[in-house]
């Protein structure tokens, strides 16, 4: 009864709120507290990084997602009436978050993971419907999707749920710590980690079998978050806490493309959820430690001279050892994760698109080359950085992979 009451109140706050379009009245009490909930969820979930279309208003929609069967776009999730979520009730919220179905019945497309926030509680839900329905209304009409045909006609969705969708509540695994199956849930649903990190099948459904063994996500390979990992040093909860909260470890590797934004978010969430998260990311990947990289500079210049001398002049003022960037923590080359990754998306997308600064600093960042080197030339520097910092072997068909990213991108 006090739970309906309260909620009941808040619901009368927040429809005064939508009346005036702006948020104005201040919340106390329970409802303050619900919506910091649903605010520190929401960043545990990423949810401004995809909803915010560059230069747009924060959760206004309108950002192109690029899936293997075209683009969709990011729905407007401000509280306004027409273009956004505000004439949702709680109950038509909650199916769209548990079910993946819009207010008007329309399918709603996996690229929003309702299969993961399917495990969410109802408390959980009910906080971030309060959080973001006290956001400020924006009025923005979100794009139509752009699909192969016949993909754009959205009732097909319903076969795809019937084929891939199993929505199970999330439920704690016995025998492990509170802290641990906080991690677990958080990573299950709000964060919905998988949806990049685990691999998809050709109709782009996740494979569960595959949990955590890797995954494509707007042109960057998103590695494994299993003992599958490639990363040359083993993951620590604290290094995991520290790559989590900041986008860099120097045992391992600077966040890179949508990792890095979702490290910008995870800066601002609650430091016990993102420890928690750890905790369990850090029991997956539990392995061994593994015999150190050795550097092999004279035989990968023998092997591919042009990428040596392309290091040479571009890369090696920063990356060499006791380098100015090398100085303030940036991870030694033959540490970073992305040249031990089978794939070489992420080398060469590193090289042609640079790298963010790390968040709360102004470097250590990298620029692009993309306008600097040819195919070519990306290929070779990605061949001998993989031959010298690494023992794995040789990437096949460098120069298609730095095309193909090179026409991603510009698409």
């Amino acid at each position: 009864m006090k739970l309906a009451l309260a909620f009941a109140a808040l619901t009368g706050v927040i429809g005064a709120v939508l009346a005036r379009g702006a948020v104005t009245a201040p919340l106390a009490g329970p409802e303050r507290a619900q919506v910091e909930r649903g605010a520190n969820l929401a960043k545990v979930g990423d949810c401004a990084v995809c909803h915010t279309d560059e230069g747009g208003a924060p959760y206004a929609g309108g950002r192109a997602i690029a899936t293997p069967f075209g683009k969709v776009f990011a729905s407007n999730i401000t509280p306004d009436s027409e273009t956004g979520i505000g004439r949702y009730s709680r109950p038509e919220f909650e199916r769209a978050m548990h079910k993946g179905v819009r207010r008007d019945g329309a399918e709603l497309y996996p690229a929003f993971p309702f299969d993961h926030f399917a495990g969410a509680n109802n408390d959980d839900i009910d906080a971030l419907y309060a959080f973001l329905m006290s956001r400020r209304p924006v009025r923005a009409v979100t794009p139509a999707p752009q699909l192969i045909p016949p993909l754009g006609f959205r009732p097909l969705m319903a076969v795809w749920k019937a084929l891939y969708f199993r929505p199970t509540p999330f439920q704690p695994t016995p025998g492990k710590s509170d802290q641990w199956n906080r991690g677990a849930y958080l990573v299950a649903t709000f964060g919905h980690c998988g949806a990049c990190h685990t691999p998809h099948g050709l109709l782009g459904a996740e494979e569960k079998a595959k949990a955590f063994e890797g995954g494509y996500a707007e042109g960057w390979y998103a590695p494994p978050l299993n003992a599958r990992t490639p990363a040359a040093a083993p993951w620590t909860e604290e290094r995991l806490f520290t790559y989590l909260r900041t986008g860099l470890d120097s045992s391992h590797a600077a966040a890179a493309g949508p990792m890095g934004e979702v490290t910008h978010e995870l800066a601002r969430a609650p430091e016990a959820d993102v420890r928690a998260m750890a905790v369990y990311l850090a029991d997956l990947m539990n392995t061994p430690a593994r015999a150190q990289p050795v550097d092999r500079a004279v035989e990968a210049a023998a092997a591919h001279p042009v990428g040596a001398q392309l290091y040479a002049g571009a890369c090696a003022a920063c990356h060499e050892a006791g380098a100015p960037m090398m100085r303030e923590g940036r991870p030694d080359l033959a540490l970073g994760t992305p040249l031990h990754e089978a794939d070489p998306r992420d080398t060469v997308a590193i090289v042609l698109k640079g790298l963010e600064p790390p968040v709360g600093a102004a470097g250590p960042a990298m620029p692009a080359f993309e306008s600097s080197f040819t195919d070519a030339q990306v290929a070779e520097i990605a061949a001998y950085l993989r031959a010298r910092f690494t023992s794995q072997p040789a990437w096949p068909r460098l120069p298609a992979t730095v095309a193909a990213a090179r026409k991603e991108a510009a698409a």
